[in-house]
């Protein structure tokens, strides 16, 4: 008998008894969508329970970048990020006018390496927009020396960051602006969503202003804007869900303890993400499988295919070896060979809160070879 498919994430949901009551108040109100009660309830909540001062909720994270580096003023020139994430953080930048410059990552975080970024800062450059990778923090002080000494923004793709914490402080408070995913497939999640996380209220009011087409009331439009804005279903979703992610987020640290536990003695396999340390989120459990591992990354990933469990090759490929990159001078393969020997090796295990033991041992016994 065919064994249920087991996918890299599932994402949490929150009980429906939890979500009904905002979703009565919707239906009550008629209010949808337009920065409704329920999204400025959510902003609010989410501002605490993150401990930042102020959040500007948006329709996906994509979008959120685009506004922030249009509110930055970085609509031209070139931006500096990573080869090594999904490719809408390089999307966001063409789509907000500038060009990205893509630099190599560090080996142990697979964050941007800020001495990698300093390299290929030029007269054009504009901005820094590194990605904590896997809720992984970035060198945020490295970065922060170099962003400073040259004068540049330096905007986060935080999209795997949700909740992570540095020194007991949100790692959303780095940088000029920071970014969160809440997509499905994200520790917390809105069905899709996002949020944009500012250090003033000016700048808040200014991204909620270009998520509405640039109005600032109902007569004045101050800037071409588009329409990013978060609908109150969204927000209900959000609502409900904050009240258990602390659990969510401890159920995923023990599912990655437990791969940690089992796989750290494996020879020439990695395990990336750290493990016991506070304020990590836990969002995957990517391994490294090096050269002396006893096969190759893509036979591993067909065996475990062969068993209906489907992890993933993220990030596999470079987005620098996409189509739309791949002939940006910054995307040659002798410039990015940290990135380049990752994206062959990486290998990421289903990991999620209510993953079950057994099948979790099942994994564990095939990336064992057993």
């Amino acid at each position: 008998m065919t064994r249920p498919p087991v996918y890299v994430t599932r994402p949490s949901i929150p009980p429906l008894s939890d979500l009904m009551p905002l979703l009565e108040q919707i239906w009550d109100t008629r209010m949808l969508t337009n920065f409704g009660p329920l999204l400025r309830r959510f902003e609010s909540a989410l501002a605490d329970h993150l401990g930042v001062d102020h959040v500007a909720l948006v329709a996906n994270a994509t979008l959120g970048t685009v506004l922030a580096m249009q509110q930055a003023g970085i609509t031209s020139g070139e931006v500096i990020t990573t080869p090594f994430s999904f490719v809408a953080t390089a999307h966001a930048i063409r789509i907000a006018g500038a060009e990205p410059v893509f630099a190599d990552i560090d080996p142990v975080t697979l964050n941007l390496h800020p001495a990698q970024v300093e390299k290929m800062i030029t007269p054009q450059t504009r901005a820094i927009l590194p990605v904590h990778t896997f809720g992984i923090p970035c060198d945020v002080d490295g970065l922060a020396d170099v962003a400073q000494r040259h004068g540049l923004k330096l905007i986060y793709d935080a999209a795997h960051a949700f909740g992570v914490c540095r020194n007991g402080q949100s790692i959303l408070r780095h940088g000029d602006m920071s970014v969160l995913s809440f997509h499905a497939t994200k520790v917390f999640n809105t069905f899709e969503g996002g949020a944009v996380i500012v250090p003033d209220h000016e700048t808040k009011c200014a991204i909620d202003r270009l998520a509405n087409f640039g109005f600032a009331d109902a007569q004045t439009v101050e800037a071409i804007g588009t329409n990013a804005k978060m609908h109150e279903l969204s927000a209900a979703v959000g609502l409900a869900q904050l009240c258990g992610i602390d659990a969510v987020l401890a159920e995923r640290a023990k599912v990655a303890q437990r791969y940690h536990d089992a796989l750290k003695d494996v020879p020439d396999l990695y395990c990336v993400s750290p493990t016991g340390v506070e304020g990590h989120n836990h969002y995957a459990f990517p391994i490294l499988l090096r050269p002396g591992y006893q096969t190759d990354r893509d036979t591993l990933l067909a065996r475990l295919e062969a068993e209906n469990i489907f992890a993933r090759r993220y990030f596999y490929p470079l987005i620098s070896d996409l189509d739309p990159y791949n002939t940006l001078p910054s995307a040659a393969p002798e410039g990015l060979p940290v990135a380049r020997a990752v994206a062959e090796q990486i290998l990421c295990l289903p990991l999620y809160a209510d993953l079950d033991p057994a099948t979790q041992d099942r994994i564990i016994d095939l990336v064992k070879g057993r």
